[in-house]
């Protein structure tokens, strides 16, 4: 695998979708991943990448932009509170918006600043209870709290229970954004992400199959 053999992959997948070719966006998950991996896809020309992890994002991020140029980084792991500060400073986009205390942080820089990184509601569609997310019989409220709060919702983000058919959930979680107005639909990683774009995927995760596998040491 690597980045062109996925590229390709995403793209086949729109195109028997009927989508757009380009209408999905590739994150490229960098977390835990050696700087000379990442600079080998930034060098390939790749602008968009995911980090789970607040202070290792921190650490790599300022530099490769200013090397780079214009790359955008997605915050896709769960955020603690205390860290959101840094985050909405280091991050064009955080996908793991999933409680209501999380929330009112957001809202609360986003007015002091006077910007706000794009935000997805990441909803646990498996309702399972070891994993972050909102559930799905509190999402619409969840939504409605948001907006209220003037949060910029760019759309929803899940990730399927393991060894679970993820069709549903996807399915679930396109159903959700619809009735809630949302376009964005963050789903999909590198064993489902032709079945994510299929059922309506916006951005999908992929980390293992562009970079080779993580070495957690």
């Amino acid at each position: 695998m690597g980045l062109a053999d996925i590229t390709a992959r995403v793209r086949a997948a729109e195109a028997a979708a009927g989508r757009a070719a380009g209408s999905v966006q590739l994150i490229a998950v960098s977390k835990v991943q050696p700087l000379e991996r990442v600079v080998a896809v930034l060098e390939q020309g790749h602008r968009l990448f995911g980090e789970n992890y607040v202070q290792e994002a921190a650490g790599k991020w300022p530099d490769l932009r200013a090397r780079f140029g214009a790359v955008a980084v997605h915050m896709i792991g769960p955020l603690q509170t205390n860290k959101a500060k840094v985050a909405v400073d280091l991050f064009d986009a955080i996908h793991t918006v999933d409680r209501p205390s999380l929330a009112e942080k957001l809202a609360r820089l986003a007015q002091e600043r006077g910007r706000c990184p794009a935000l997805f509601v990441q909803v646990n569609t498996g309702e399972e209870p070891q994993k972050a997310g909102v559930l799905p019989a509190d999402l619409d409220g969840f939504v409605e709290r948001c907006r209220a709060m003037d949060l910029p919702l760019s759309g929803l983000m899940c990730i399927p229970p393991e060894g679970e058919d993820a069709g549903p959930h996807f399915a679930m979680l396109a159903g959700m954004a619809a009735r809630n107005g949302l376009s964005g639909l963050s789903m999909g990683m590198s064993g489902d992400f032709e079945a994510a774009i299929a059922a309506g995927a916006t951005h999908v995760r992929v980390g293992s199959a562009i970079f080779g596998a993580r070495n957690y040491g």
